[in-house]
């Protein structure tokens, strides 16, 4: 510092000093204190305690922690940021800092103020501060009146029309564009009943299309996609029965011999193998659907019809099947997964327990193609009927994890009938989430309690680090203990002196201002002093400006140009010489 100073700034001359020892002179100077006494300066990163004899400081015997203020405001902020997570970037280290000056005071005997937070007494609740975060109700939505209504509805009608127009425009249009496309079909059907029999393929290959056939397809095709955009009613059952008969037509190559083909007739004739079964296999799956759809419709009916006949008596028959059903698919789902257990003595009957016999069979040719071959070397694989095996195993047509149960397609049909005709009904998924212990988090909309941040139990833990620094995770002795030891550390060992020194306590310092900080301290310093022993404890006239007004006083006095380290000094002597300096002035 002194280099700084001197070398950089050029400045004419230092004086060092404590600040608790320019507080203590102040305060000593306006009869607060007495010569001998203690100064306990709990500062904003650091807390010391000066002893003054004959109102000069003993240095010996000052002792320093590395606790403070600081300290303090970090603790308060990480527990108001642990306790209200959601408001983190309210707790600016300004307002927390003015929440611990306003707020903060000292317990009298921490464990027992614990305890009365704990039990949540009328005395813990009036000492409870809440602090109110800005909050603005949500606008209550008003319900529309008859004009609004009706204008919100004339929009959407007017809305409505314009898509109604658009969609008749293109609608339009594509009729137009397939009436054109079937009149092109046509005319090429036309022509190429005129073309000569060897002139055909050429034909056929100026307008892209392979066969007569192929045009006819595609002829018919566009009068379905036409009849569909007419909105023209459906082919009827003969309609549906001439298409089948003429799939023969659309696939000529089919039954014939490929020794009778081309090799480009081979060709198209695998193609047109694809289509048909492709075409097959979605009328066989479209008209599975529609089987379903009317067996569904059917069973609805007669439920339906059961249910006028005794409305009382069809809902009771229908609880009660669903909860058969319910039953028989959790026991199902149970035995799959071993009773939910995973030790095998724990009574369940597991899925390994219950193999059906395709996976019998399969587990049998897995072992027999492991060990029947003896212990020589294993040739698996060499021979072809060895490949069977795997078209063996891979077959387990009994196998229930292929698709839904049918017990599991009859609950979910009689749980949507059940929300039909009873309101009170509730599906066992949705009441299982419903239940307090579920984790399903419900949002909900914010309120004023959702916005105040209440000060308990911080008000008194986060001041008590300047008595128990191991709450913050510093091991060092508190400020009453602090007091003992600097007493001890004195170099004489006189009664007489240490009374005189506890008689005389300045607490000075930003730290000092908590209310209950002199009696907590006087009843610390009690603890470790002897009985009968004299203790007094006086804060200062300003604990946060003393040490200002003491260096001041000292700064105007006479003796200061003596007391001060010159620049002069620096060069002749050298830097060290300053280690030795000592701060000493009188008033």
């Amino acid at each position: 510092m002194s280099e700084l100073l001197f070398e950089t700034y050029g400045v004419p001359s230092v004086a060092f000093g404590v600040d608790a020892a320019f507080s203590y002179k102040y305060n000593q100077r306006h009869g607060i204190c007495n010569e001998d006494g203690l100064a306990i300066c709990p500062g904003f990163n650091t807390t010391h305690v000066i002893p003054f004899v004959a109102g000069e400081p003993v240095y010996k015997g000052c002792t320093r922690t590395n606790i403070g203020g600081y300290h303090v405001t970090d603790y308060m902020k990480q527990l108001l940021s642990l306790k209200y997570p959601h408001h983190m970037a309210r707790f600016t280290w300004e307002k927390v800092e003015d929440l611990k000056m306003e707020h903060c005071y000292i317990a009298p005997t921490y464990a027992s103020e614990t305890q009365l937070f704990q039990k949540g007494t009328e005395e813990a609740e009036d000492k409870t501060r809440v602090w109110q975060l800005p909050w603005v109700p949500p606008p209550v939505e008003e319900a529309p009146s008859e004009e609004e209504i009706a204008r919100k509805a004339a929009l959407r009608e007017r809305q409505g029309q314009r898509l109604r127009d658009m969609a008749e425009a293109k609608r339009s249009s594509r009729i137009n564009e397939l009436e054109n496309e079937l009149r092109g079909l046509e005319f090429l059907l036309l022509q190429l009943e005129q073309v000569q029999a060897h002139e055909i393929p050429n034909f056929l290959r100026e307008t892209g299309y392979h066969s007569r056939q192929e045009i006819e397809a595609s002829a018919h095709k566009v009068t379905l996609s036409l009849r569909k955009a007419k909105g023209e009613p459906k082919a009827d059952q003969s309609e549906a029965e001439d298409k089948t008969d003429s799939s023969s037509e659309k696939y000529p190559l089919i039954s014939i011999p490929d020794e009778m083909l081309t090799p480009e007739q081979i060709k198209e004739k695998r193609k047109q193998i694809f289509l048909k079964t492709t075409s097959d296999g979605r009328q066989r799956a479209k008209q599975k659907r529609l089987e379903e759809e009317s067996e569904r419709e059917r069973r609805n009916q007669l439920d339906e019809e059961r249910r006028l006949e005794n409305p009382e008596l069809y809902l009771e028959q229908t609880r009660a099947r669903y909860k058969e059903l319910s039953e028989r698919v959790e026991q199902r789902k149970r035995l799959k997964t071993n009773g939910n257990q995973t030790n095998g003595n724990s009574g369940g009957v597991g899925r390994g327990e219950r193999l059906s016999a395709a996976q019998r069979e399969r587990m049998r040719l897995l072992t027999t193609a492991a060990f029947d071959r003896g212990k020589g070397e294993d040739t698996f694989g060499a021979r072809d009927e060895d490949w069977q095996l795997y078209k063996l195993m891979s077959k387990d047509n009994d196998d229930d994890d292929d698709g839904p149960e049918p017990d599991e397609v009859e609950l979910a049909r009689i749980s949507s009938r059940l929300q039909e005709i009873d309101r009170t009904f509730v599906p066992k998924s949705e009441a299982e989430t419903s239940q307090p212990g579920s984790e399903v988090l419900k949002s909900r909309p914010l309120t004023q309690e959702d916005f105040k941040i209440v000060l308990g139990i911080e008000r008194f833990r986060c001041p008590e680090v300047l008595f128990n620094p191991n709450l913050v995770g510093i091991g060092q002795a508190g400020v009453d203990e602090m007091a003992g030891v600097s007493i001890r550390r004195l170099p004489e060992k006189d009664e007489e002196l240490e009374k005189r020194l506890t008689s005389s306590i300045l607490m000075t310092g930003g730290s000092c201002l908590y209310p209950g900080m002199c009696e907590r301290l006087e009843a610390g310093i009690r603890m470790i002093r002897p009985c009968g022993a004299p203790i007094k404890i006086v804060r200062a006239l300003d604990p946060v400006l003393d040490a200002w007004r003491g260096a001041s006083a000292y700064a105007a006095s006479a003796q200061f140009p003596q007391q001060t380290f010159t620049r002069m000094d620096y060069f002749e002597k050298g830097e060290d010489w300053i280690r030795g300096y000592k701060f000493r002035y009188t008033l």
